[in-house]
């Protein structure tokens, strides 16, 4: 059976793997001219288990009025006259209940733990190296009313099968001995041992040369505008290359895995995919001194920042902000990234060559990505998977492989398409 996967982010390129691997003929067109040009291209570098609590949850609401009016708040809303955004946002405040958050934790939790697993397998099995630290992640805490209501968490991921270990400040600074000039101003942690970072676009771009190995046929530089279809079936993919040329490509099979840019593309054909893009930012920046560069990855709670070590380069990324398809660089917002890293890591990088970047996460309202078959006949989706697509990218692939080989769900409880519509 041939199957052609739409995108060739870290969702498309891994769903390729997973289904090439499986026995699958395997094909992907990408409108860049290689590999994790877009999205996936220059991320936080997190594979956060230890955050599987979506944004929508019932402490969003007020939190994000505090935020209004700041140019450099960790979430920035737009208002536009577009009525995704708005049904999005609805949307948005239904899954903040309680019982909503719960239930999106859970089924996040148990995705985030297979996916790990699936992601250690594959590295065992092609030796792929993206700058990768199986270090853990250490979210940090400023004030002691901050640490004492998340460090509550810690059973909580326990019992979601994530180990948290509830850290003082000395227990930090043990951790990540760089935090050392910060002990004053640390009131303590949580630290996720299980948790890993690692270059997300040189993972993706690695694995789509193995992939290519095995058989997969990439169509580079082809851009999909239109998918072609008859009654309830897909006919093919309308496209159109570098040159101008246009024809259609066709297979058995096909999987939307384009992000924020799928729910337009299906949309003519009555499908409604919850996603809104969600925009976030991110600077790296060369290493100076390694004594003074966190090594450990770190979050830092109270500003919804993340940084990564990936080799002798400092990622650090974070903000969220809904401007419908906008990917032009606010220097206000990546200035604030730039001036959490003075603040925490003074001459511990070289800030006059920072690299700034922006991408738009395809978010759902729950932030459970939207994984399964699709309203046609041949059509399936691996998409939404927000601020966790690094994350949850070789557990998503690889259950939607064993979705499509007519094999049971290997995540149990998991709202795969179409139930959970």
């Amino acid at each position: 059976m041939h199957v052609m996967v739409l995108g060739a982010g870290i969702t498309g390129v891994t769903t390729a793997w997973f289904l090439a691997k499986a026995g699958f003929e395997v094909s992907v067109i990408e409108r860049q001219p290689e590999a994790a040009l877009e999205t996936s291209h220059a991320n936080g570098g997190q594979i956060s288990i230890s955050h599987p609590e979506p944004w929508a949850n019932p402490s969003a609401p007020m939190t994000a009025l505090r935020w209004l009016g700041r140019e450099d708040a960790p979430l920035l809303f737009r208002l536009h006259a577009d009525r995704a955004q708005w049904a999005w946002a609805l949307a948005f405040l239904h899954e903040c209940l309680p019982k909503r958050t719960q239930h999106n934790t859970e089924a996040i939790a148990r995705l985030a733990v297979f996916s790990a697993a699936q992601l250690r397998a594959l590295r065992a099995e092609t030796g792929i190296a993206y700058d990768h630290l199986e270090r853990g992640i250490l979210h940090l805490f400023f004030s002691p009313k901050e640490f004492a209501h998340n460090t509550a968490k810690a059973p909580q991921l326990e019992a979601l099968g994530i180990r948290a270990q509830v850290c003082s400040t000395d227990e930090c600074l043990a951790i990540e001995p760089a935090l050392a000039h910060l002990r004053d101003q640390l009131a303590g942690g949580l630290y996720a041992p299980d948790d890993e970072s690692g270059d997300a676009c040189r993972f993706t771009q690695s694995l789509a040369a193995r992939a290519a190995e095995l058989g997969v046929r990439f169509h580079y530089e082809t851009t999909i505008t239109h998918i072609a279809h008859r009654h309830d079936a897909i006919d093919g993919i309308d496209v159109r290359d570098r040159d101008g040329r246009t024809g259609m490509l066709q297979a058995d099979q096909y999987v939307v895995c384009l992000g924020s840019y799928g729910r337009k593309l299906v949309a003519p054909f009555g499908e409604h995919l919850p996603i809104y893009p969600v925009k976030g930012y991110s600077i790296t920046v060369p290493v100076l001194d390694p004594s003074l560069t966190p090594s450990v990855s770190l979050t830092d709670e109270s500003r919804r920042i993340v940084c990564s070590r990936l080799g002798d380069r400092l990622r650090i990324a974070g903000t969220a902000e809904l401007n419908g398809f906008d990917t032009t660089i606010n220097a206000a917002r990546c200035q604030a990234i730039l001036d959490w890293l003075e603040s925490r890591f003074p001459g511990a990088t070289d800030i006059a060559a920072a690299q700034r970047w922006t991408g738009l996460r395809p978010a759902t309202p729950s932030n459970v990505p939207l994984i399964g078959r699709g309203g046609l006949s041949k059509l399936w989706y691996n998409t939404g998977h927000g601020t966790l697509g690094w994350t949850l990218a070789c557990g998503s692939a690889s259950a939607l492989t064993a979705l499509m080989s007519g094999g049971a769900s290997p995540v149990p409880d998991f709202p795969f398409l179409p139930a959970r519509r």
